[in-house]
């Protein structure tokens, strides 16, 4: 039995075969050694000292376990196991207080370790069940700090010094390990007890029975000394299994938040909040502590961190969360036309659903849409394991998958759609400043020159840095990153120089100079090399070879260049980015930015290229070196040729269902005004879809 204001003390030390003080249970090792012994506080008597060794499933000793303990394997190998260790602990306990006639009892530890961070995690990893006496006890250096406030900082205290601050001769020497340590901790508890301290212990340390789930509002106040990031999870790992990861600290009430990608699925990251700093810094100390077979690293995280994860402002959420110690289920690819009444059936009377239709979730897009996920609420670890079992039963046509989730995980994923746009588009350029349209050269003259070998983290300004003195002999836009069909750096750049000699000059002085980590290879080239690469050809010292997709006569196409406004080249980006919305007077005075690809190129084999370039970036751009102000502003009055007859926007649109037609397109967007005639010469459109869209604006038909 405990009680909070308990009559006696159990005074408790333990060893594990790893490190010793202040990094007890930081490796991960087993307990071997349990001492202790009942101190009747109000009598000031004691019972019989205990010593118990431990019987780990590794028996290999660290070296100071092996110096300190003078333990052996051959003699742990005799040990019980630590499950009946346990059960030996507690009986003895209850004998020793009938002989001392008391009925209520609190552990009483050096510190904070052997309780939180030892037998908690321990027992947990090996299904025993602790007693409830090990959920409360007392810190014995807290509380003599308490009773002596001039003694070293509760970090500082071993029982050592607590012995030395009170004169206590007592000698380690002489007694068996742990042995010592049990008596001295005694020793210390009857000095405290003495009628010039009067020290009386009322607030015992407690470890959380389960962890509570609960929302989390981005209007909270999170301390960043109580967060932590976890990294390496399993993916299909819930709250409850990182809670169990951190069995024996306290986690802040709904104060696990499992990270999601960009997709919505978990990253195997996840922030944890504690109740307080003592608490984080302890579990600072399971880095690369293990669940089941994965190692998980833990570092620091930050308040703002969690918020942004775990924090929301939706009454809905807050409402639907605002049942507590409930299971939660996601449910991933539910039919569009799904309804509170098809969930529920689904689910069936063996998994009731908590309030029923209340019970049931669904995610929207901000115009109403549905998702096709949906997050339910079962009152009992049974009901859930009920609903998992569905896991990808049919519902309609579908298959419905089916994985726990957390109250955290409930907050990001509406956050993610209920932010998302239905046209996203990007923000209004700082400085509007539209340069004129410079075109890519085709000729044979060898001004330009090729970068291979490029750190793939280089970036615009990186190149610039390295062409060094000749950055101010580069052509306006004259600098073409070259990306992967993933959109990612190839490690190739061009760049137009202003002559022959200035490319041959920069070939000389930058080959194989280092960028970074890496030498970068520079060679001078054509503008007609320079397409064949960029359309997916290869330039080595063997010569050119054609791009895959063109046959030897069609090289003649590279001689032109065509002029396609930034809008329609958006379409052929691996990842278009939408122009923002312009009115007419801004689109009159400004004419829309334009990118270049080759004439024939951008019509038929866009989609086979095997790289991109990426938007000419020039040394003038703002950000890099400042253009002259005469050229800013020749730049910004130059008249031009309008490549769009009127203001507008070409948009991507994706996610479409494979069904879908000219039709439903043009129902979607319903009273918005689009200029179909004027594209008609960029987008290659059958005569059906032609003709529809050149039908007039108020009546399509098909």
């Amino acid at each position: 039995m405990t009680a909070s204001h308990s009559d006696s003390l159990v005074v408790l030390f333990g060893a594990t075969a790893g490190a010793y003080g202040a990094k007890l249970g930081s490796d991960e090792r087993e307990l071997i050694l349990l001492v202790w012994q009942v101190v009747d506080l109000q009598n000031k008597k004691v019972g019989t000292l205990h010593k118990s060794l431990v019987k780990a499933d590794n028996l290999d000793l660290s070296d100071q376990c092996r110096e300190v303990s003078g333990l052996t394997p051959e003699g742990l190998g005799k040990a019980e196991p630590l499950d009946r260790v346990l059960q030996q602990f507690s009986q003895l306990v209850s004998s020793d207080l009938k002989v001392l006639g008391r009925s209520s009892y609190t552990l009483c530890s050096d510190g904070q370790l052997l309780i939180r961070q030892v037998l908690h995690p321990e027992t947990s990893k090996k299904n025993c069940v602790l007693s409830d006496c090990f959920y409360s006890f007392y810190d014995l250096r807290k509380e003599f700090h308490t009773c002596y406030p001039s003694s070293a900082a509760v970090k500082d205290q071993t029982i050592k010094t607590m012995a030395e601050y009170l004169g206590l001769g007592t000698d380690e020497a002489e007694e068996d390990f742990g042995v010592w340590q049990v008596k001295t901790m005694v020793a210390i508890i009857f000095s405290m007890l003495s009628e010039g301290c009067n020290h009386v212990f009322t607030e015992p340390e407690t470890v959380k029975h389960k962890y509570e789930t609960g929302p989390c509002s981005k209007s909270e106040t999170v301390d960043s000394e109580t967060v932590i990031r976890a990294r390496g999870l399993p993916w299909q790992s819930s709250d409850q299994d990182i809670a169990r990861f951190f069995k024996g600290l306290n986690i802040a009430k709904g104060g696990v938040a499992l990270c999601l990608n960009s997709q919505g699925r978990r990253n195997g990251e996840a922030l944890v909040r504690f109740v307080n700093s003592e608490q984080r810094d302890l579990a600072l100390e399971r880095h690369k502590h293990h669940m089941g077979s994965r190692y998980i690293e833990v570092y620091k995280a930050t308040g703002e961190e969690f918020l942004k994860i775990a924090g929301g402002t939706s009454n809905e959420v807050a409402q639907f969360l605002s049942k507590e110690n409930q299971v939660i289920i996601r449910m991933r690819g539910l039919p569009f036309t799904a309804t509170q009444e098809d969930v529920l059936g689904f689910l069936g009377p063996e998994c009731p659903v908590t309030g029923g239709k209340e019970g049931l979730l669904f995610v929207k897009y901000p115009d109403g849409r549905p998702t096709g996920d949906a997050f339910v609420l079962f009152s009992c670890e049974e009901y859930a394991q009920n609903a998992l079992k569905k896991h990808k039963e049919i519902l309609g046509k579908r298959y419905i998958e089916l994985f726990r989730s957390t109250a955290a995980e409930v907050q990001q994923v509406l956050n993610r759609y209920m932010s998302t746009p239905l046209i996203p588009t990007l923000p209004t350029p700082i400085i509007p400043v539209i340069p004129p349209p410079y075109t890519i050269a085709t000729g044979s003259v060898r001004d330009c020159v090729r970068l291979r070998g490029l750190p793939y983290t280089a970036g615009i300004d990186d190149i610039l840095e390295f062409m060094g003195d000749a950055t101010g002999d580069i052509k306006p836009h004259g600098v073409h990153m070259v990306l992967n069909q993933q959109g990612r750096p190839s490690g190739d750049a061009f760049i137009q120089m202003k002559s022959a000699d200035k490319a041959f000059m920069v070939a000389q002085k930058c080959h194989k100079k280092m960028m970074k980590d890496r030498y970068v290879e520079v060679f001078q080239c054509s503008g007609e090399e320079m397409n064949f690469v960029l359309m997916g050809g290869t330039l080595n010292r063997s010569g050119l070879s054609p791009p895959p997709c063109l046959s030897p006569p069609a090289y003649a196409a590279f001689q032109t260049a065509a002029v396609i406004p930034a809008e329609a080249a958006a379409l052929y980006q691996p990842q278009a980015l939408l122009p923002s919305t312009r009115t007419p007077q801004a689109s009159a005075a400004a004419p829309p930015t334009v990118t270049y690809y080759p004439a024939q190129a951008a019509q038929l084999y866009m989609n086979y290229t095997a790289y991109y370039p990426s938007p000419p970036v020039s040394p003038t751009t703002v950000g890099y070196i400042a253009a002259p102000p005469g050229a800013v502003a020749a730049a910004a009055t130059a008249t031009h040729t309008p490549i769009l007859p009127q203001p507008g926007a070409l948009v991507r649109m994706q996610g479409l269902p494979y069904n879908t037609g000219m039709k439903e397109i043009l129902s979607f967007f319903q009273g918005y005004q689009y200029a179909p005639d004027d594209y008609n010469g960029l987008i290659q459109l059958s005569d059906q879809a032609r003709s529809v869209l050149q039908a007039p604006k108020e009546w399509v038909c098909l």
